[in-house]
Protein backbone atom coordinates (compact mmCIF):
# COMPACT_ATOMS: atom_id res chain seq x y z
CA UNK A 1 0.00 0.00 0.00
CA UNK A 2 2.87 2.34 0.81
CA UNK A 3 4.38 1.73 -2.62
CA UNK A 4 1.08 2.58 -4.31
CA UNK A 5 0.83 5.85 -2.38
CA UNK A 6 4.37 6.75 -3.37
CA UNK A 7 3.64 5.91 -6.99
CA UNK A 8 0.54 8.13 -7.00
CA UNK A 9 2.60 11.00 -5.51
CA UNK A 10 5.25 10.52 -8.17
CA UNK A 11 2.61 10.61 -10.91
CA UNK A 12 1.07 13.79 -9.47
CA UNK A 13 4.50 15.42 -9.29
CA UNK A 14 5.09 14.53 -12.91
CA UNK A 15 1.70 15.93 -13.90
CA UNK A 16 2.52 19.18 -12.08
CA UNK A 17 5.95 19.41 -13.69
CA UNK A 18 4.60 18.57 -17.15
CA UNK A 19 1.83 21.20 -16.90
CA UNK A 20 4.18 23.91 -15.63
CA UNK A 21 4.79 25.17 -19.18
CA UNK A 22 1.08 26.03 -19.43
CA UNK A 23 1.23 28.23 -16.34
CA UNK A 24 4.41 29.90 -17.55
CA UNK A 25 2.92 30.54 -20.97
CA UNK A 26 -0.27 31.93 -19.48
CA UNK A 27 1.72 34.21 -17.16
CA UNK A 28 3.76 35.44 -20.11
CA UNK A 29 0.69 36.34 -22.13
CA UNK A 30 -1.12 37.98 -19.21
CA UNK A 31 1.87 40.17 -18.34
CA UNK A 32 2.58 40.91 -21.99
CA UNK A 33 6.30 40.48 -21.32
CA UNK A 34 6.86 39.85 -24.98
CA UNK A 35 6.72 43.59 -25.55
CA UNK A 36 7.99 44.69 -22.17
CA UNK A 37 11.30 42.78 -22.06
CA UNK A 38 12.39 41.88 -25.50
CA UNK A 39 10.56 42.58 -28.70
CA UNK A 40 12.53 39.79 -30.45
CA UNK A 41 11.12 37.12 -28.11
CA UNK A 42 7.68 36.35 -29.49
CA UNK A 43 4.98 34.15 -27.96
CA UNK A 44 6.03 31.05 -29.91
CA UNK A 45 9.63 31.38 -28.76
CA UNK A 46 8.58 31.72 -25.14
CA UNK A 47 6.36 28.63 -25.49
CA UNK A 48 9.46 26.70 -26.57
CA UNK A 49 11.38 28.02 -23.55
CA UNK A 50 8.51 27.06 -21.22
CA UNK A 51 8.38 23.56 -22.75
CA UNK A 52 12.16 23.21 -22.29
CA UNK A 53 11.88 24.18 -18.61
CA UNK A 54 9.02 21.74 -18.14
CA UNK A 55 11.02 18.94 -19.82
CA UNK A 56 13.98 19.67 -17.55
CA UNK A 57 11.79 19.73 -14.44
CA UNK A 58 10.10 16.42 -15.35
CA UNK A 59 13.46 14.80 -16.01
CA UNK A 60 14.83 15.98 -12.67
CA UNK A 61 11.88 14.33 -10.89
CA UNK A 62 11.80 11.26 -13.13
CA UNK A 63 11.68 7.83 -11.48
CA UNK A 64 10.25 4.37 -12.11
CA UNK A 65 6.88 3.02 -11.06
CA UNK A 66 7.37 -0.01 -8.80
CA UNK A 67 10.85 -0.34 -10.32
CA UNK A 68 9.29 -1.41 -13.63
CA UNK A 69 8.14 1.49 -15.89
CA UNK A 70 10.07 4.74 -16.51
CA UNK A 71 8.04 7.67 -15.15
CA UNK A 72 8.77 10.89 -17.07
CA UNK A 73 5.90 12.98 -18.48
CA UNK A 74 8.40 15.40 -20.02
CA UNK A 75 7.51 13.66 -23.25
CA UNK A 76 4.29 15.75 -23.37
CA UNK A 77 5.86 19.26 -23.34
CA UNK A 78 8.62 17.90 -25.63
CA UNK A 79 6.16 16.67 -28.26
CA UNK A 80 3.93 19.77 -27.96
CA UNK A 81 6.93 22.09 -28.30
CA UNK A 82 8.17 20.26 -31.40
CA UNK A 83 4.72 20.44 -33.03
CA UNK A 84 4.14 24.15 -32.23
CA UNK A 85 7.67 25.37 -32.83
CA UNK A 86 9.90 25.88 -35.82
CA UNK A 87 12.26 23.20 -37.09
CA UNK A 88 15.24 24.75 -35.29
CA UNK A 89 13.48 25.14 -31.94
CA UNK A 90 11.91 21.67 -32.27
CA UNK A 91 15.31 20.12 -32.95
CA UNK A 92 16.78 21.87 -29.90
CA UNK A 93 13.90 20.66 -27.74
CA UNK A 94 14.22 17.06 -28.95
CA UNK A 95 17.97 17.07 -28.24
CA UNK A 96 17.29 18.47 -24.76
CA UNK A 97 14.76 15.72 -24.02
CA UNK A 98 17.19 13.07 -25.28
CA UNK A 99 20.00 14.53 -23.17
CA UNK A 100 17.78 14.58 -20.06
CA UNK A 101 16.85 10.95 -20.63
CA UNK A 102 20.51 10.00 -20.91
CA UNK A 103 21.33 11.96 -17.78
CA UNK A 104 18.43 11.00 -15.50
CA UNK A 105 16.95 7.70 -16.74
CA UNK A 106 19.71 5.61 -15.06
CA UNK A 107 19.82 2.95 -17.76
CA UNK A 108 22.72 1.44 -19.63
CA UNK A 109 20.65 -0.07 -22.42
CA UNK A 110 20.59 1.90 -25.67
CA UNK A 111 17.31 0.32 -26.76
CA UNK A 112 15.69 1.27 -23.46
CA UNK A 113 16.95 4.85 -23.86
CA UNK A 114 15.63 5.07 -27.41
CA UNK A 115 12.21 3.73 -26.43
CA UNK A 116 11.84 5.88 -23.30
CA UNK A 117 12.78 9.05 -25.24
CA UNK A 118 10.76 8.05 -28.36
CA UNK A 119 13.61 9.20 -30.61
CA UNK A 120 12.32 6.99 -33.40
CA UNK A 121 9.14 9.07 -33.64
CA UNK A 122 10.86 12.46 -33.93
CA UNK A 123 10.92 12.41 -37.77
CA UNK A 124 7.17 11.82 -37.73
CA UNK A 125 6.72 14.78 -35.38
CA UNK A 126 8.71 17.12 -37.63
CA UNK A 127 6.82 15.87 -40.67
CA UNK A 128 3.44 16.59 -39.08
CA UNK A 129 4.41 20.02 -37.72
CA UNK A 130 3.14 22.12 -40.67
CA UNK A 131 -0.12 20.20 -40.90
CA UNK A 132 -0.49 20.41 -37.13
CA UNK A 133 -0.22 24.21 -37.11
CA UNK A 134 -3.00 24.55 -39.71
CA UNK A 135 -5.41 22.08 -38.09
CA UNK A 136 -8.34 22.56 -35.74
CA UNK A 137 -8.19 21.65 -32.05
CA UNK A 138 -9.60 18.18 -32.69
CA UNK A 139 -7.22 17.59 -35.58
CA UNK A 140 -4.27 18.70 -33.46
CA UNK A 141 -5.26 16.34 -30.64
CA UNK A 142 -5.58 13.52 -33.17
CA UNK A 143 -2.14 14.23 -34.63
CA UNK A 144 -0.58 14.32 -31.16
CA UNK A 145 -2.20 11.02 -30.27
CA UNK A 146 -0.80 9.48 -33.47
CA UNK A 147 2.65 9.98 -31.95
CA UNK A 148 1.85 9.82 -28.25
CA UNK A 149 0.09 6.43 -28.31
CA UNK A 150 3.06 4.58 -29.84
CA UNK A 151 5.43 6.47 -27.53
CA UNK A 152 3.57 5.35 -24.40
CA UNK A 153 3.36 1.87 -25.90
CA UNK A 154 7.17 1.89 -26.25
CA UNK A 155 7.51 2.99 -22.62
CA UNK A 156 5.17 0.19 -21.55
CA UNK A 157 7.10 -2.41 -23.61
CA UNK A 158 10.51 -1.55 -22.17
CA UNK A 159 10.11 -3.93 -19.12
CA UNK A 160 9.58 -6.98 -21.35
CA UNK A 161 12.52 -6.35 -23.68
CA UNK A 162 15.81 -8.14 -23.39
CA UNK A 163 14.23 -11.48 -22.56
CA UNK A 164 13.11 -10.36 -19.12
CA UNK A 165 9.41 -9.96 -18.40
CA UNK A 166 9.53 -7.65 -15.40
CA UNK A 167 5.72 -7.49 -15.29
CA UNK A 168 5.36 -11.26 -14.89
CA UNK A 169 8.16 -11.44 -12.37
CA UNK A 170 6.81 -8.54 -10.29
CA UNK A 171 3.10 -9.24 -10.42
CA UNK A 172 3.62 -12.96 -10.42
CA UNK A 173 5.29 -12.69 -7.03
CA UNK A 174 3.11 -10.02 -5.44
CA UNK A 175 -0.08 -10.42 -7.38
CA UNK A 176 -1.11 -6.88 -6.47
CA UNK A 177 -3.84 -5.75 -8.90
CA UNK A 178 -3.69 -2.15 -7.60
CA UNK A 179 -0.16 -1.72 -8.86
CA UNK A 180 -1.19 -2.98 -12.29
CA UNK A 181 -4.07 -0.51 -12.24
CA UNK A 182 -1.72 2.36 -11.36
CA UNK A 183 0.56 1.46 -14.26
CA UNK A 184 -2.41 1.36 -16.63
CA UNK A 185 -3.70 4.68 -15.31
CA UNK A 186 -0.29 6.26 -15.86
CA UNK A 187 -0.40 5.42 -19.56
CA UNK A 188 -4.02 6.56 -19.83
CA UNK A 189 -3.32 9.79 -17.93
CA UNK A 190 -0.39 10.62 -20.21
CA UNK A 191 -2.60 10.24 -23.29
CA UNK A 192 -5.47 12.29 -21.79
CA UNK A 193 -3.07 14.98 -20.55
CA UNK A 194 -1.74 15.39 -24.07
CA UNK A 195 -5.24 16.28 -25.27
CA UNK A 196 -5.85 18.58 -22.29
CA UNK A 197 -2.56 20.41 -22.85
CA UNK A 198 -3.34 20.93 -26.54
CA UNK A 199 -6.78 22.26 -25.65
CA UNK A 200 -5.45 24.75 -23.11
CA UNK A 201 -2.68 25.93 -25.44
CA UNK A 202 -5.25 26.51 -28.18
CA UNK A 203 -7.62 28.33 -25.83
CA UNK A 204 -4.80 30.51 -24.53
CA UNK A 205 -3.48 31.22 -27.99
CA UNK A 206 -6.98 31.89 -29.27
CA UNK A 207 -7.47 34.43 -26.53
CA UNK A 208 -4.20 36.08 -27.55
CA UNK A 209 -5.30 36.23 -31.17
CA UNK A 210 -8.66 37.59 -30.09
CA UNK A 211 -6.94 40.31 -28.05
CA UNK A 212 -4.72 41.16 -31.00
CA UNK A 213 -7.73 41.36 -33.31
CA UNK A 214 -9.60 43.47 -30.79
CA UNK A 215 -6.57 45.72 -30.51
CA UNK A 216 -6.36 46.00 -34.30
CA UNK A 217 -10.07 46.76 -34.51
CA UNK A 218 -9.71 49.30 -31.71
CA UNK A 219 -6.78 51.00 -33.43
CA UNK A 220 -8.63 51.00 -36.76
CA UNK A 221 -11.75 52.35 -35.09
CA UNK A 222 -9.71 55.03 -33.35
CA UNK A 223 -8.00 55.95 -36.60
CA UNK A 224 -11.32 56.08 -38.47
CA UNK A 225 -12.77 58.23 -35.68
CA UNK A 226 -9.78 60.58 -35.83
CA UNK A 227 -9.98 60.67 -39.62
CA UNK A 228 -13.69 61.45 -39.47
CA UNK A 229 -12.99 64.20 -36.93
CA UNK A 230 -10.28 65.62 -39.20
CA UNK A 231 -12.68 65.57 -42.14
CA UNK A 232 -15.39 67.36 -40.16
CA UNK A 233 -12.83 69.87 -38.89
CA UNK A 234 -11.67 70.61 -42.44
CA UNK A 235 -15.18 71.00 -43.85
CA UNK A 236 -16.29 74.68 -43.89
CA UNK A 237 -19.41 73.77 -41.94
CA UNK A 238 -20.22 74.04 -38.25
CA UNK A 239 -21.18 70.49 -37.22
CA UNK A 240 -22.56 69.29 -33.89
CA UNK A 241 -23.78 65.83 -32.85
CA UNK A 242 -26.49 65.38 -30.22
CA UNK A 243 -27.79 62.42 -28.25
CA UNK A 244 -31.46 61.46 -28.11
CA UNK A 245 -32.04 63.98 -25.30
CA UNK A 246 -30.51 66.90 -27.21
CA UNK A 247 -27.25 66.94 -25.24
CA UNK A 248 -24.07 67.77 -27.15
CA UNK A 249 -21.82 64.77 -27.82
CA UNK A 250 -19.36 66.22 -30.33
CA UNK A 251 -18.44 69.37 -32.26
CA UNK A 252 -15.94 70.26 -34.96
CA UNK A 253 -13.54 73.21 -34.96
CA UNK A 254 -15.82 75.47 -37.00
CA UNK A 255 -18.70 74.92 -34.58
CA UNK A 256 -16.40 75.58 -31.63
CA UNK A 257 -15.26 78.87 -33.17
CA UNK A 258 -18.87 79.82 -33.85
CA UNK A 259 -19.80 79.15 -30.22
CA UNK A 260 -16.71 81.02 -29.02
CA UNK A 261 -17.82 84.07 -31.01
CA UNK A 262 -20.87 84.27 -28.74
CA UNK A 263 -19.34 82.83 -25.56
CA UNK A 264 -15.62 83.83 -25.60
CA UNK A 265 -14.64 82.10 -22.35
CA UNK A 266 -16.22 78.72 -23.04
CA UNK A 267 -14.12 75.56 -23.58
CA UNK A 268 -14.90 72.28 -25.31
CA UNK A 269 -15.15 70.55 -21.94
CA UNK A 270 -17.79 73.08 -20.90
CA UNK A 271 -19.78 72.46 -24.07
CA UNK A 272 -19.85 68.66 -24.00
CA UNK A 273 -22.96 67.03 -22.50
CA UNK A 274 -24.69 70.41 -22.27
CA UNK A 275 -28.22 70.73 -23.73
CA UNK A 276 -28.03 72.41 -27.12
CA UNK A 277 -31.01 74.58 -26.16
CA UNK A 278 -28.81 76.59 -23.81
CA UNK A 279 -26.56 77.69 -26.67
CA UNK A 280 -29.22 78.73 -29.18
CA UNK A 281 -32.13 79.95 -27.09
CA UNK A 282 -30.89 83.55 -26.70
CA UNK A 283 -29.74 83.98 -30.32
CA UNK A 284 -32.62 82.35 -32.20
CA UNK A 285 -36.16 83.59 -32.70
CA UNK A 286 -38.61 81.90 -30.33
CA UNK A 287 -40.71 80.41 -33.12
CA UNK A 288 -37.67 79.03 -34.95
CA UNK A 289 -36.23 77.75 -31.68
CA UNK A 290 -39.46 75.86 -30.94
CA UNK A 291 -39.39 74.19 -34.37
CA UNK A 292 -35.73 73.21 -33.95
CA UNK A 293 -36.36 71.68 -30.54
CA UNK A 294 -39.34 69.74 -31.92
CA UNK A 295 -37.19 68.38 -34.78
CA UNK A 296 -34.56 67.15 -32.33
CA UNK A 297 -37.18 65.55 -30.12
CA UNK A 298 -39.13 63.86 -32.94
CA UNK A 299 -35.96 63.01 -34.93
CA UNK A 300 -37.20 64.66 -38.13
CA UNK A 301 -35.29 66.56 -40.77
CA UNK A 302 -35.66 70.33 -40.68
CA UNK A 303 -34.05 73.41 -42.15
CA UNK A 304 -34.16 76.94 -40.73
CA UNK A 305 -32.80 80.33 -41.76
CA UNK A 306 -31.57 82.47 -38.87
CA UNK A 307 -30.39 86.10 -39.01
CA UNK A 308 -28.21 87.14 -36.10
CA UNK A 309 -26.05 90.27 -35.83
CA UNK A 310 -26.06 90.96 -39.58
CA UNK A 311 -25.00 87.36 -40.28
CA UNK A 312 -27.24 84.88 -42.08
CA UNK A 313 -27.08 81.23 -40.96
CA UNK A 314 -28.67 78.14 -42.43
CA UNK A 315 -29.35 75.50 -39.75
CA UNK A 316 -29.97 71.91 -40.86
CA UNK A 317 -31.07 69.17 -38.44
CA UNK A 318 -31.06 65.47 -39.40
CA UNK A 319 -31.68 62.34 -37.30
CA UNK A 320 -28.92 59.81 -36.59
CA UNK A 321 -30.70 56.44 -36.28
CA UNK A 322 -28.81 53.74 -34.33
CA UNK A 323 -27.14 51.08 -36.50
CA UNK A 324 -27.03 48.54 -33.65
CA UNK A 325 -30.18 47.39 -31.92
CA UNK A 326 -30.32 48.48 -28.31
CA UNK A 327 -28.19 51.59 -28.78
CA UNK A 328 -29.68 55.06 -28.64
CA UNK A 329 -29.65 57.37 -31.64
CA UNK A 330 -29.34 61.12 -31.83
CA UNK A 331 -29.31 64.07 -34.20
CA UNK A 332 -26.84 65.98 -36.34
CA UNK A 333 -26.96 69.78 -36.38
CA UNK A 334 -25.17 71.63 -39.19
CA UNK A 335 -24.82 75.40 -39.27
CA UNK A 336 -23.66 77.10 -42.47
CA UNK A 337 -22.80 80.79 -42.68
CA UNK A 338 -24.73 81.99 -45.73
CA UNK A 339 -23.92 85.69 -45.36
CA UNK A 340 -21.71 85.89 -48.45
CA UNK A 341 -24.16 83.82 -50.48
CA UNK A 342 -26.98 86.15 -49.45
CA UNK A 343 -24.88 89.12 -50.52
CA UNK A 344 -24.24 87.48 -53.88
CA UNK A 345 -27.95 86.76 -54.23
CA UNK A 346 -28.68 90.39 -53.44
CA UNK A 347 -26.15 91.49 -56.05
CA UNK A 348 -27.80 89.22 -58.60
CA UNK A 349 -31.11 90.85 -57.74
CA UNK A 350 -29.46 94.21 -58.36
CA UNK A 351 -28.27 92.98 -61.74
CA UNK A 352 -31.81 91.93 -62.60
CA UNK A 353 -33.11 95.33 -61.54
CA UNK A 354 -30.44 97.04 -63.62
CA UNK A 355 -31.45 94.91 -66.59
CA UNK A 356 -35.02 96.02 -66.07
CA UNK A 357 -33.88 99.63 -65.84
CA UNK A 358 -31.96 99.24 -69.08
CA UNK A 359 -34.96 97.81 -70.86
CA UNK A 360 -37.14 100.61 -69.54
CA UNK A 361 -34.60 103.28 -70.48
CA UNK A 362 -34.19 101.90 -73.98
CA UNK A 363 -37.95 101.88 -74.44
CA UNK A 364 -38.82 105.31 -73.11
CA UNK A 365 -35.83 107.43 -74.15
CA UNK A 366 -37.03 108.54 -77.56
CA UNK A 367 -40.75 108.33 -76.79
CA UNK A 368 -40.48 110.68 -73.78
CA UNK A 369 -37.43 112.91 -74.29
CA UNK A 370 -38.49 114.25 -77.66
CA UNK A 371 -42.02 115.24 -76.56
CA UNK A 372 -40.55 116.73 -73.39
CA UNK A 373 -38.15 118.86 -75.46
CA UNK A 374 -41.06 120.13 -77.53
CA UNK A 375 -43.11 120.89 -74.41
CA UNK A 376 -40.19 122.70 -72.80
CA UNK A 377 -39.59 124.78 -75.91
CA UNK A 378 -43.20 125.93 -76.15
CA UNK A 379 -43.27 126.64 -72.42
CA UNK A 380 -40.22 128.85 -72.88
CA UNK A 381 -42.01 130.79 -75.63
CA UNK A 382 -45.17 131.12 -73.56
CA UNK A 383 -43.10 132.26 -70.58
CA UNK A 384 -41.55 135.08 -72.61
CA UNK A 385 -44.98 136.28 -73.76
CA UNK A 386 -46.71 135.95 -70.39
CA UNK A 387 -46.82 138.45 -67.62
CA UNK A 388 -44.80 138.31 -64.40
CA UNK A 389 -47.83 137.05 -62.47
CA UNK A 390 -47.37 133.58 -64.09
CA UNK A 391 -43.58 133.46 -63.71
CA UNK A 392 -43.64 131.30 -60.58
CA UNK A 393 -45.88 128.71 -62.26
CA UNK A 394 -43.69 128.53 -65.32
CA UNK A 395 -40.65 128.14 -63.04
CA UNK A 396 -42.22 125.15 -61.26
CA UNK A 397 -43.14 123.46 -64.55
CA UNK A 398 -39.67 124.05 -66.01
CA UNK A 399 -37.96 122.64 -62.89
CA UNK A 400 -40.13 119.52 -62.95
CA UNK A 401 -39.38 119.01 -66.65
CA UNK A 402 -35.67 119.34 -65.91
CA UNK A 403 -36.06 116.89 -63.04
CA UNK A 404 -37.79 114.38 -65.29
CA UNK A 405 -35.05 114.81 -67.87
CA UNK A 406 -32.44 114.21 -65.14
CA UNK A 407 -34.15 110.96 -64.17
CA UNK A 408 -34.10 109.82 -67.79
CA UNK A 409 -30.41 110.68 -68.04
CA UNK A 410 -29.75 108.61 -64.90
CA UNK A 411 -31.65 105.74 -66.48
CA UNK A 412 -29.49 105.95 -69.56
CA UNK A 413 -26.22 106.22 -67.63
CA UNK A 414 -27.12 103.27 -65.42
CA UNK A 415 -28.30 101.07 -68.26
CA UNK A 416 -25.49 101.79 -70.70
CA UNK A 417 -23.44 98.67 -71.42
CA UNK A 418 -20.99 100.31 -73.76
CA UNK A 419 -17.25 99.86 -73.27
CA UNK A 420 -15.79 102.50 -70.98
CA UNK A 421 -12.91 104.22 -72.80
CA UNK A 422 -10.11 104.87 -70.34
CA UNK A 423 -6.93 106.89 -70.43
CA UNK A 424 -3.90 106.94 -68.18
CA UNK A 425 -4.39 109.94 -65.90
CA UNK A 426 -3.67 111.13 -62.38
CA UNK A 427 -6.59 110.99 -60.00
CA UNK A 428 -5.33 114.22 -58.42
CA UNK A 429 -5.85 116.11 -61.68
CA UNK A 430 -9.50 115.06 -61.82
CA UNK A 431 -10.02 116.15 -58.21
CA UNK A 432 -8.35 119.51 -58.96
CA UNK A 433 -10.72 120.07 -61.89
CA UNK A 434 -13.76 119.39 -59.67
CA UNK A 435 -12.58 121.30 -56.60
CA UNK A 436 -13.92 124.74 -57.65
CA UNK A 437 -17.36 123.26 -58.35
CA UNK A 438 -17.45 121.46 -54.98
CA UNK A 439 -16.24 124.57 -53.15
CA UNK A 440 -18.95 126.64 -54.79
CA UNK A 441 -21.68 124.18 -53.74
CA UNK A 442 -20.29 124.02 -50.21
CA UNK A 443 -20.09 127.81 -49.97
CA UNK A 444 -23.78 128.13 -50.87
CA UNK A 445 -24.68 125.67 -48.10
CA UNK A 446 -22.43 127.22 -45.46
CA UNK A 447 -20.14 124.16 -45.49
CA UNK A 448 -16.46 123.55 -46.11
CA UNK A 449 -14.39 121.16 -48.23
CA UNK A 450 -11.05 119.66 -47.23
CA UNK A 451 -8.77 118.02 -49.80
CA UNK A 452 -6.03 115.70 -48.48
CA UNK A 453 -4.10 114.15 -51.32
CA UNK A 454 -1.30 111.62 -51.04
CA UNK A 455 2.16 112.95 -51.81
CA UNK A 456 2.91 110.02 -54.12
CA UNK A 457 0.27 108.28 -56.19
CA UNK A 458 0.48 106.05 -59.31
CA UNK A 459 -1.37 107.01 -62.45
CA UNK A 460 -4.53 105.05 -63.24
CA UNK A 461 -6.49 103.95 -66.30
CA UNK A 462 -9.71 105.92 -65.83
CA UNK A 463 -12.65 107.26 -67.79
CA UNK A 464 -12.38 110.92 -66.76
CA UNK A 465 -16.03 111.79 -67.39
CA UNK A 466 -17.32 108.83 -65.35
CA UNK A 467 -14.92 109.45 -62.44
CA UNK A 468 -15.99 113.10 -62.32
CA UNK A 469 -19.61 111.98 -62.21
CA UNK A 470 -18.74 109.53 -59.41
CA UNK A 471 -17.01 112.18 -57.28
CA UNK A 472 -19.76 114.77 -57.87
CA UNK A 473 -22.54 112.32 -56.96
CA UNK A 474 -20.86 111.18 -53.73
CA UNK A 475 -19.75 114.70 -52.84
CA UNK A 476 -23.16 116.26 -53.32
CA UNK A 477 -24.81 113.37 -51.44
CA UNK A 478 -22.50 114.14 -48.52
CA UNK A 479 -23.32 117.85 -48.67
CA UNK A 480 -27.06 117.13 -48.72
CA UNK A 481 -26.65 114.92 -45.63
CA UNK A 482 -24.85 117.69 -43.69
CA UNK A 483 -26.14 120.88 -42.15
CA UNK A 484 -24.39 124.26 -42.02
CA UNK A 485 -20.75 124.11 -40.91
CA UNK A 486 -20.48 120.54 -42.13
CA UNK A 487 -17.14 119.37 -43.53
CA UNK A 488 -16.71 117.30 -46.71
CA UNK A 489 -13.30 115.63 -46.99
CA UNK A 490 -11.70 114.20 -50.14
CA UNK A 491 -8.65 112.06 -49.44
CA UNK A 492 -6.39 109.79 -51.48
CA UNK A 493 -3.88 107.16 -50.39
CA UNK A 494 -2.00 104.13 -51.66
CA UNK A 495 -2.68 100.73 -50.07
CA UNK A 496 -0.42 97.97 -51.44
CA UNK A 497 -1.28 97.69 -55.16
CA UNK A 498 -4.47 99.78 -54.94
CA UNK A 499 -5.30 103.49 -54.88
CA UNK A 500 -8.08 104.53 -52.54
CA UNK A 501 -10.32 107.59 -52.87
CA UNK A 502 -12.06 108.46 -49.61
CA UNK A 503 -15.06 110.81 -49.45
CA UNK A 504 -16.06 111.61 -45.89
CA UNK A 505 -18.88 113.78 -44.55
CA UNK A 506 -19.98 114.83 -41.06
CA UNK A 507 -23.69 114.37 -41.71
CA UNK A 508 -26.43 112.41 -39.99
CA UNK A 509 -25.06 109.00 -40.99
CA UNK A 510 -26.82 105.94 -42.39
CA UNK A 511 -28.51 103.19 -40.37
CA UNK A 512 -27.48 99.55 -40.74
CA UNK A 513 -30.75 98.57 -42.39
CA UNK A 514 -30.36 101.40 -44.94
CA UNK A 515 -26.74 100.45 -45.71
CA UNK A 516 -27.87 97.00 -46.84
CA UNK A 517 -30.09 98.58 -49.54
CA UNK A 518 -27.89 101.57 -50.34
CA UNK A 519 -26.92 100.47 -53.88
CA UNK A 520 -30.31 98.97 -54.75
CA UNK A 521 -31.89 100.83 -57.69
CA UNK A 522 -34.82 103.11 -56.76
CA UNK A 523 -33.98 102.98 -53.05
CA UNK A 524 -33.52 106.49 -51.66
CA UNK A 525 -33.71 108.32 -48.35
CA UNK A 526 -34.33 111.69 -50.01
CA UNK A 527 -37.79 113.11 -50.54
CA UNK A 528 -36.86 114.23 -54.09
CA UNK A 529 -34.37 111.47 -54.94
CA UNK A 530 -34.66 108.94 -57.75
CA UNK A 531 -32.72 106.16 -56.01
CA UNK A 532 -30.39 105.74 -58.99
CA UNK A 533 -27.40 107.90 -58.02
CA UNK A 534 -25.53 105.36 -55.89
CA UNK A 535 -26.46 102.54 -58.27
CA UNK A 536 -24.83 104.60 -61.00
CA UNK A 537 -21.75 105.12 -58.79
CA UNK A 538 -21.50 101.37 -58.20
CA UNK A 539 -21.70 100.59 -61.92
CA UNK A 540 -18.95 103.16 -62.65
CA UNK A 541 -16.66 101.64 -60.00
CA UNK A 542 -17.30 98.11 -61.29
CA UNK A 543 -16.49 99.18 -64.86
CA UNK A 544 -13.11 100.30 -63.50
CA UNK A 545 -12.59 96.90 -61.76
CA UNK A 546 -12.74 98.64 -58.40
CA UNK A 547 -14.70 98.27 -55.18
CA UNK A 548 -16.74 100.65 -53.09
CA UNK A 549 -17.28 100.31 -49.34
CA UNK A 550 -19.46 102.27 -46.93
CA UNK A 551 -18.78 102.90 -43.27
CA UNK A 552 -21.29 105.00 -41.39
CA UNK A 553 -22.37 105.78 -37.86
CA UNK A 554 -25.62 107.52 -37.16
CA UNK A 555 -25.09 111.05 -35.90
CA UNK A 556 -21.38 111.12 -36.85
CA UNK A 557 -21.23 110.86 -40.62
CA UNK A 558 -20.49 108.54 -43.53
CA UNK A 559 -17.30 107.43 -45.29
CA UNK A 560 -17.24 106.09 -48.88
CA UNK A 561 -13.99 104.29 -49.77
CA UNK A 562 -13.42 103.62 -53.48
CA UNK A 563 -10.50 101.36 -54.36
CA UNK A 564 -8.95 101.28 -57.86
CA UNK A 565 -6.29 98.77 -58.97
CA UNK A 566 -2.95 100.40 -59.76
CA UNK A 567 -1.74 99.36 -63.21
CA UNK A 568 1.63 101.13 -63.31
CA UNK A 569 4.59 100.97 -60.98
CA UNK A 570 5.81 104.51 -61.70
CA UNK A 571 4.74 106.92 -58.99
CA UNK A 572 3.62 110.39 -59.97
CA UNK A 573 5.54 113.44 -58.90
CA UNK A 574 2.31 115.22 -58.08
CA UNK A 575 2.90 116.65 -54.61
CA UNK A 576 0.33 118.38 -52.41
CA UNK A 577 1.91 120.31 -49.61
CA UNK A 578 -1.10 122.00 -48.06
CA UNK A 579 -4.73 121.37 -47.22
CA UNK A 580 -7.18 123.38 -49.28
CA UNK A 581 -10.27 124.58 -47.49
CA UNK A 582 -13.13 126.90 -48.35
CA UNK A 583 -15.30 128.01 -45.47
CA UNK A 584 -18.58 129.83 -45.53
CA UNK A 585 -18.34 133.50 -44.97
Amino acid sequence: MISITGAVKDILLQISAASSFLFLFQWWLDQNHCKRWNSKLDNQSFLMIACALSVTLCSLMSTSLFGITYLNLGILPAFIGILYGSFRSGLSLSLLFLFCNILFSRTDSLSTLLLNSSVLLYPLLFGMSDRFKKGTVVEKIGLLWMVLLPSMLFVALVPILGGQDKYERHFGNSGDAMEALVLTLYVFIAIVLGAVFIYFVEVTWGRVHLKERMKDFSEKFQWESEKLQQITDIMPLSIMSLDENGAITGINDYMFELIRSHYPNVTKVDIMSQPVCRLFREDVDEEIFTRMRASIRTKERSSEKVIHKARVYHIFIAPLPPRVQGLSGGSLLIVQDMTEEEKMRSELDNVERLTLVGQMAAGITHEIRNPMAVVRGFLQLMREKSGPELESYYQIVMEELDRANSIINDFLSLAQSRISHKENVLLHEIIDDLSPLLWADANLRGQSVEVKLSSSLPSLDLNVREIKQLILNLGRNGMEAMGPKGVLTLETRTVKDHVELIIRDTGSGISESQREKLFVPFFTTKSQGTGLGLSLCLSIVERHNGTIAVDSEEGKGTVFTISFPAVRSEMSEYVITETKEVSAR
